[in-house]
């Protein structure tokens, strides 16, 4: 008699859900995607598709049934949708109470600060006036204004410099955040995944670059960064995924400050663009891990494999079929580890990333930023 393996159902079909179906193919589990459109990235190769809107509450209940857990490649679908699955019986990971704070950033602060973990000063403003009020608290403009829902890689935040600028993010009539711009040396991510029964793993704490509010590279482990203050970091995302109720992965990105803080930036409640390094740079993925928890399997080991990974996004830019450069690529260096998403090329579009693992770091970071450049089109040798 065959083994009945678990069905998990993912809402959202961007590369996200392509890489955690790839994923959970050695585990056995049955994977089913609820996908915008067939052509969308992880609907070109999952076999159980269903096309709908996930911001339809019937097209929800229908797709849910007869998966064993539902999760999620984005934190787009309405709260109050995820409670009605959870009354209707659906397992959802993580569920609405924990992912709400990865879909609006005003509650998100409210509740890290309730519970003393450091942000930076943040207020919700009513209008541009009121942004002059709170920049005038600190040290004034430049402020960070953010809408407090549905932003994401730079879209829905403004860096503003007074107050007639300030009256763009107004407009689309959605409540408004106001942050400090906060000092900093870098950026870094801690990635953890949490399972329902509490059991938890740490990944290293990775340096983020961001180019145009897009992440460009992240090195794992964050270069320099000092052991005491890497725990820390760990420890913070580990009791943030705690406290909140987390299941699933949660990547906590954060700000390395000049006078030595570590600040909270922003939170995500799925796999993450820190944490596709861990592909092969890490003896689990995030995207296995992830699985794992959302079925309450135990955690795998998130140790690295090699001294240290890069990871750098493909962007789209001057090469709409980017087949002759994948080849250059693979053929110049057998070592990188090059992952497509099966997405039409656009300028600034994320298409892929590239890993590169090694001993040197120099040298790791010099072949992922070149093929990176090659594929986009920017480098021609």
């Amino acid at each position: 008699m065959g083994v009945t393996f678990p069905v998990v159902g993912m809402v959202g079909g961007g590369q996200l859900a392509r890489m955690t179906h790839q994923a959970g193919i050695p585990l056995g589990v049955q994977f089913k995607l609820l996908s915008d459109g067939p052509r969308d990235s992880a609907a070109l190769v999952a076999a159980d598709v269903v096309v709908g809107d996930y911001r339809d509450l019937e097209t929800l209940r229908a797709f849910a049934r007869g998966c064993d857990v539902v999760t999620f490649d984005h934190e787009h679908v309405p709260t109050e949708h995820l409670r009605a699955l959870q009354a209707d019986g659906v397992v959802v990971r993580p569920g609405p109470d924990a992912l709400v704070h990865a879909q609006d950033k005003g509650v998100m602060r409210a509740r890290l600060t309730a519970i003393g973990v450091p942000c930076p000063r943040h207020r919700i403003v009513t209008g541009p006036a009121d942004v002059t009020a709170f920049a005038a608290e600190g040290d004034g403009y430049p402020v960070v204004l953010k809408t407090v829902r549905g932003g994401y890689d730079g879209k829905g935040v403004w860096v503003v410099r007074g107050e007639q600028e300030a009256a763009e993010p107004f407009r689309a009539g959605v409540p408004v955040l106001a942050e400090e711009k906060v000092d900093f040396v870098r950026e870094l991510a801690a990635n953890v995944v949490r399972s329902p029964h509490g059991q938890a793993v740490a990944y290293p704490v990775v340096e983020s670059v961001q180019v145009g509010g897009v992440c460009d590279t992240v090195i794992a482990p964050a270069p320099g960064l000092d052991p005491e203050r890497s725990a820390h970091a760990q420890d913070l995302a580990l009791r943030i995924a705690a406290e909140l109720g987390v299941t699933g992965h949660l990547a906590v990105e954060l700000f390395e400050t000049t006078d030595g803080r570590v600040l909270v930036n922003e939170l995500a409640m799925r796999p993450h663009n820190s944490g596709h390094w861990t592909q092969d740079g890490s003896v689990t993925s995030q995207f296995e891990n992830h699985l794992r928890a959302v079925l309450d399997l135990p955690l795998g080991d998130p140790r690295p494999r090699a001294p240290w990974t890069v990871m750098a996004n493909v962007l789209g830019g001057d090469y709409p079929d980017m087949y002759f450069g994948y080849l250059h690529c693979m053929a110049r260096d057998p070592g990188l580890k090059i992952h497509m998403y099966g997405k039409d090329v656009k300028p600034g579009r994320k298409v892929g990333h590239v890993n590169v693992a090694g001993d040197d770091l120099a040298d790791v970071r010099d072949r992922a930023r070149h093929a990176a450049d090659y594929l986009r089109g920017t480098i021609q040798e």
